[in-house]
């Protein structure tokens, strides 16, 4: 049996998670960050002062195997304007809300919510705080609150808090019993770094013995990784002291009418020009839904599988 630790947020960490799920013999757990400031997570936030849920219900629905109508339940969002209490929120979010002020813990509120989906993994926020991420620009403005950062049209220097952040110790436990921890796939800057900058964490992944994999992102995004290769994302990670062994990237080619789509929005490919100074890892790992490019759970499974 090998421990998998999956470190991340968003979308991306979702995908990972429902194509390794399928792998015999693997200890899922996922780390996630709660540095989540926006929407339906940030209202809630601010009015109740616990740590970002939206993330944590992504990832619970990607471990559950539950009926696909408590999925619905789970990520039902109330209509309405935002500024009415209910309007805006998901079902799911208000749950976990629910169950943290009932019981005085996330941690707990988290296991339970787990159980009653019937989640094959243990999910792990990074820290049980409430914290609020910064980053600085190029030009050394400094940007407070996560769903800001991608809204200025500066490069990033680096993300950081402010205030003094400490790890959740069953993320820490998880990292030092690994046999493969896994960054991404998702923001850079705004999923995965908030999570590996938290010191308790950081250190934990300078002492695993496991091998540390990035699955790169596919495309950039516009207002956070504009116009990176492959080694500009390493670099990230090497500048915010995260060590990196080994990456997984796509070998697929894109459709051109797809790549152009994206090029209207200043997102290009991740490319890999084999400068990286580690092994990498190019396998299909893509799908091609609705004119948008996506990573593809089962062959993310595949490619992990061989990994492993």
């Amino acid at each position: 049996m090998k421990d998998v630790v999956a470190i991340g947020g968003g979308h991306g960490l979702s995908a990972i998670l429902n194509g390794i799920r399928n792998i015999d013999d693997i200890r899922i757990s996922a780390i996630v960050t709660v540095a989540d400031d926006g929407g339906s997570t940030g209202r809630l936030r601010k009015r109740y002062t616990i740590p970002a849920m939206g993330d944590v219900r992504n990832v619970i629905l990607a471990l559950s195997d539950s009926e696909p109508l408590l999925h619905e339940l789970m990520n039902y969002r109330f209509e309405g304007e935002d500024n009415m209490d209910i309007a805006g929120h998901s079902l799911g979010n208000l749950i976990l809300t629910a169950l943290t002020n009932m019981t005085g813990s996330f941690n707990e509120a988290i296991r339970i919510t787990s159980a009653m989906l019937q989640v094959k993994g243990n999910i792990i926020p990074s820290t049980l705080q409430n914290v609020t991420l910064f980053a600085m620009m190029d030009d050394e403005t400094i940007v407070k609150g996560e769903a800001n950062i991608p809204s200025l049209i500066h490069n990033i220097e680096k993300v950081f808090y402010q205030n003094e952040v400490e790890a959740n110790v069953e993320a820490i436990e998880a990292i030092h019993g690994a046999d493969l921890i896994i960054y991404g796939i998702g923001s850079l800057y705004t999923s995965i770094l908030p999570n590996t900058i938290i010191p308790g964490i950081n250190q934990a992944l300078h002492e695993t013995q496991a091998k540390r994999l990035y699955i790169a992102n596919c495309m950039t995004q516009s207002n956070e990784t504009y116009n990176y290769d492959l080694k500009d994302h390493l670099d990230a990670f090497a500048k915010h002291d995260t060590p990196v062994d080994m990456v997984l990237i796509h070998s697929d080619p894109i459709p051109d009418f797809i790549r152009e789509r994206y090029t209207r929005q200043n997102s290009t490919e991740v490319l890999d020009h084999g400068n990286c100074g580690i092994p990498v890892f190019s396998r299909h790992l893509l799908k091609f839904d609705n004119n948008l490019v996506r990573h593809d759970p089962k062959l993310i499974e595949e490619a992990i599988r061989n990994l492993l």
